[in-house]
């Protein structure tokens, strides 16, 4: 069977988030490695039962589910083990936060574009290129206080914004 290129940018691009899910759900990084090993083996075998369009995070959860679910098995003998029940609470209450994660990042673009020039760039440098304050401060000719302080003016728009943002999405 070919693959697509559309299903291969799937694969490739959740790769974090299905991590971070199966981490959530087994709370060992080396057992959330090998399960999500496990679990791209099946997704990629069963790429013809996925519908391009459809909600590929939520096929891939579920085959990982199972997955995790076939790995706790093979490790019962141990003394410490999730119960099932609450290994199904932990994976909801993970799908529940997978389901808005997509929102929230989206209100975030969106407040990130309504901080002046100076306070988008600041963000860029200290978070998305991970520049040290110092650094900063020598780049944009400013004081470390003053870096400090555009950083913390820019936080509180950005955390204002989303916070009115997220009560405009409960109340509709």
């Amino acid at each position: 069977m070919k693959r697509t290129p559309e299903f291969i940018q799937l694969l490739t691009s959740s790769q974090s988030r299905l991590y971070g899910y199966i981490l959530s759900l087994l709370y060992d990084a080396d057992q959330a490695n090998d399960v999500l090993q496990q679990t791209n083996v099946i997704l990629w075998e069963k790429e013809e039962e996925f519908s391009l369009g459809s909600n590929f995070i939520a096929w891939s959860f579920q085959i990982a589910y199972f997955q995790v679910l076939a790995h706790r098995k093979q490790l019962q003998r141990e003394r410490l083990s999730f119960d099932s029940d609450l290994l199904a609470d932990i994976a909801n209450v993970s799908r529940e936060a997978e389901e808005s994660f997509e929102s929230r990042q989206k209100l975030m673009r969106q407040c990130l574009q309504k901080l002046n020039r100076r306070q988008q760039e600041i963000v860029y440098r200290r978070y998305q290129s991970n520049a040290s304050l110092d650094s900063i401060a020598i780049e944009t000719a400013n004081t470390v206080n003053a870096v400090k302080q555009l950083l913390f003016r820019a936080r509180s728009a950005l955390a204002r914004c989303i916070n009115q943002g997220l009560e405009q999405e409960m109340n509709s």
